[in-house]
């Protein structure tokens, strides 16, 4: 009979705190993270629009608001290689309503960035793999007039040094491609850093510069479209969006693989039930078939592994992409 009073005396506190919050206009923080999200979501683009991250970042931005009828607002905040916007997120307020959507280029960064105020993997929890996507070698038809890769090898090797190419920023997939690209091919190619993919991409259409190496994602529309021409995709498989287009391995270049993947994080501190809230609602947004028909437009794989196998991924990738850096000798320009 004791324990049934102190089991009675513990729900009636239970209800009466509860009850005091809404009285007081205040709610337990158990109760706020059970109700995620009760106002709009933050989510920190570190590009200008129009480039990979935003590509995959403003369909997630609409199935979210249709699901949860709350906004996600998209934040871009571009430049220095996705690093100011990486460094905005990682001093949020760890609440769940401030979000990160970073890229490959964030584990390149600290092997090309040695003054980083920030450390994506301990400033910062990893949440979510939202997708991955091959990196695709795209060309100004005009500027470069070839049909195939051989015949752009061929015009490379008679022009050397003529060519440049675009990225989204030193240090970034797009530049440390291009730094793999001219080590295997024995090529030069003069590069040129955006402070985005989208305005490098811009540029390669209005034909500024000459070629980039980008992720399928960001120039899908326009190799369909016919403003760029698709060459060669990384990796040893083609793509199923781009069935024409050969792989790496294909045209002699079996160890030249670049994948650009996009994931989701949280800043330091934001409570663990909270996280597995959002996490439950990406997950939900990506087994749906919008998301999955715009992915595969892409050309994108869908990621959907879990928090420990996204850290363990991204741990991973710092490593490899410093081994690359110190082997390429890249810099920032």
């Amino acid at each position: 009979m004791k324990d049934m009073r102190i089991q009675r005396r513990e729900v009636l506190l239970g209800a009466a705190a509860t009850g005091l919050g809404l009285a007081t206009g205040t709610v337990p923080a158990w109760a706020q993270a059970s109700a995620w999200p009760t106002k709009p979501v933050n989510l920190v683009v570190p590009f200008p629009a129009g480039g990979g991250t935003d590509a995959f970042a403003r369909p997630l931005a609409a199935q979210f608001s249709k699901a949860t009828g709350k906004t996600l607002v998209i934040d871009n905040r571009g430049g220095a290689g996705g690093t100011v916007g990486a460094s905005f997120a990682s001093k949020a307020a760890p609440d769940g309503y401030t979000l990160f959507m970073g890229a490959v280029h964030h584990a390149i960064a600290p092997s090309m960035y040695p003054k980083l105020d920030y450390d994506l993997e301990k400033d910062f929890i990893p949440l979510f793999l939202l997708a991955n996507v091959p990196q695709v070698l795209v060309v100004n038809p005009k500027a470069v007039p070839v049909n195939n890769f051989q015949q752009f090898m061929d015009y490379v090797k008679r022009n050397p040094a003529k060519l440049n190419y675009g990225s989204a920023g030193a240090g970034t997939s797009h530049h440390l491609a291009g730094e793999l690209f001219k080590q295997q091919t024995g090529t030069f190619i003069t590069h040129i850093p955006y402070r985005g993919a989208g305005p490098a991409l811009q540029d390669l259409i209005g034909g500024q510069v000459d070629m980039m190496f980008d992720g399928l994602g960001s120039s899908a529309s326009h190799i369909k479209g016919g403003r760029i021409k698709a060459l060669m995709v990384s990796g040893p498989k083609r793509n199923a969006a781009f069935p024409d287009v050969p792989c790496a391995a294909e045209v002699g270049l079996p160890d030249y693989t670049v994948t650009t993947w996009y994931g989701l994080w949280a800043p330091k501190g934001t409570p663990a039930d909270v996280q597995a809230r959002i996490v439950d609602e990406v997950r939900k947004l990506g087994s749906a078939d919008e998301l999955k028909t715009i992915w595969a437009n892409n050309g994108a794989e869908y990621g959907g592994l879990t928090q420990p196998q996204f850290a363990a991924m991204v741990s991973s990738e710092v490593k490899r992409w410093a081994a690359v850096v110190k082997a390429s000798g890249a810099k920032l320009d």
